[in-house]
């Protein structure tokens, strides 16, 4: 069932919640939602859902699906996405440090969250990591030209130009790969992008301060989430470690190999 949970600036974010005990939450991709990330069928919820004395909980960044959002660029910098974490997880789990788990822009916002408040977390789940640090300008420049083409053109030219990028090989098996129905909400799309372009990964010093333990998983050949960034996070974080996979039959595993972090 969605819940909904409203932040200070009247934004409402949708999230749903399993099970009950210490908070583990999750944080979707760029673009993506809850139901626009189950429809790519890449993860498995199950075996987390089935870890015991556990409440898992999944929401919808703002302007992203059932979440309310607005045009704003400031609104989707990692700053601004990793505050609306830190206020949910306030509100589900004041008196307790909780697990924070994200993919793609949900990794950025884990841990931009936990840079800033790294008293509010217990371990850290990174799947598909950005661009970061020295691969993040070149992708800066991809976001800022996706927006102008699609302020000057319309949403039909950016998805037609979206539509001819090509499919990373570790994950040409996987039949709902790129989603086919994106879950961010078009009047922020632009924005979004903006606001993507204008952010980065915290600096190497804040990293290496963050104590948790720290799974980061990652898939090849993909630049928009190069195994670069995953790396130089393994090598910074003295709490992290690495597993990259190859195909689409490794990412399906991924929903065990969290819930064997988690439960060890």
């Amino acid at each position: 069932m969605t819940e909904r949970f409203t932040l200070p600036d009247g934004i409402e974010l949708a999230y749903e919640s399993t099970g009950e005990g210490p908070l583990l939450v999750h944080a979707h991709g760029m673009l993506l939602g809850r139901a626009a990330e189950d429809a790519m069928d890449l993860y498995s919820w199950d075996p987390v859902r089935a870890l015991p004395g556990r409440r898992f909980v999944r929401y919808d960044a703002r302007g992203h699906g059932e979440s309310t959002g607005r045009a704003e660029n400031s609104d989707f910098t990692y700053p601004a996405v990793a505050q609306d974490l830190l206020d949910l997880i306030d509100r589900l789990s004041p008196g307790a440090p909780v697990t924070g788990m994200g993919a793609s822009l949900g990794a950025a916002t884990v841990l931009t969250a936990a840079a800033l408040a790294p008293e509010r977390f217990d371990r850290l789940v990174l799947l598909i990591p950005p661009t970061a640090w020295a691969t993040r300008p070149a992708q800066a420049d991809r976001y800022r030209a996706d927006a102008d083409l699609l302020d000057e053109r319309g949403i039909e030219a950016l998805a037609e130009a979206w539509a001819g990028a090509p499919v990373p090989s570790s994950l040409a098996d996987a039949p709902g790969y790129p989603p086919r129905s994106p879950g961010v909400h078009p009047e922020v799309l632009s924005a979004l992008l903006r606001g993507a372009a204008r952010s980065n990964l915290p600096a190497h010093e804040a990293l290496a301060a963050l104590p948790q333990p720290t799974l980061i998983l990652a898939w090849a050949d993909d630049p928009g989430h190069p195994v670069s960034t995953a790396e130089e996070l393994a090598e910074v974080m003295p709490g992290a470690r690495l597993h990259i996979s190859t195909d689409a039959a490794g990412v399906r595993t991924w929903g065990e190999r969290i819930a064997a972090f988690l439960g060890g």
